[in-house]
């Protein structure tokens, strides 16, 4: 499902917000801290206590790190669902805190993939391309994103660099990252 944006405000996401989270603190000293990073529109549907947001992710570097989204972890024990509508993403996910990280995986999406983030991860959305990234999600209409984890640990327990995956040294134990491949359809039962 595609809405039109047209004469909708999104919220956005500048580079000052995102602070705690980014790997190259010598590139972000210097850089413009109110360069939009990403646009997110907001409760586009409503629908059976589901909002559908749409976010959009311009490519661009962090320094030497891919551009990406905040990080969070759903205050409730929500999971959510991410179509690609445009472009390419990265999706990670990640389950514990800084002392043991139990599960960490990546999804690669495509145009018309479907991502699915179980309940209990934090999960980050990452734009590897050199197009924007369009996606759109499902999650519950009461969900709150909790922020705070990602930015007491200065991000998600892997980045994305140039270089490839480097895992974050402020967790003490963090599996080995595993990928797994993305769904063509939405499930039927979007009972979080």
């Amino acid at each position: 499902m595609e809405i039109d944006l047209t004469g909708k405000t999104p919220d956005v996401r500048n580079l000052s917000e995102l602070e705690k989270v980014v790997y190259d603190k010598v590139w972000f000293a210097a850089a413009d801290k109110s360069a939009v990073l990403y646009q997110m529109y907001r409760k586009l549907k409503i629908e059976n206590g589901l909002r559908y947001d749409v976010t959009i992710i311009p490519p661009r570097m962090l320094g030497v790190e891919f551009v990406k989204t905040k990080g969070h972890v759903h205050a409730g024990f929500y999971g959510e669902v991410y179509m690609v509508l445009d472009g390419e993403g990265l999706y990670f996910a990640q389950k514990g805190d800084e002392e043991k990280i139990e599960d960490t995986f990546v999804v690669h999406g495509k145009k018309g993939d479907v991502i699915l983030i179980p309940a209990g991860y934090g999960h980050v959305t990452i734009n590897p391309g050199s197009a924007p990234l369009k996606t759109a999600n499902w999650v519950a209409e009461t969900d709150k994103g909790n922020f705070e984890p990602f930015e007491r640990n200065q991000g998600a327990c892997y980045y994305y660099l140039q270089s490839g995956w480097v895992k974050n040294p402020n967790y003490k134990q963090v599996p080995e990252l595993r990928f797994e491949e993305p769904k063509k359809e939405v499930p039927a039962n979007l009972d979080f």
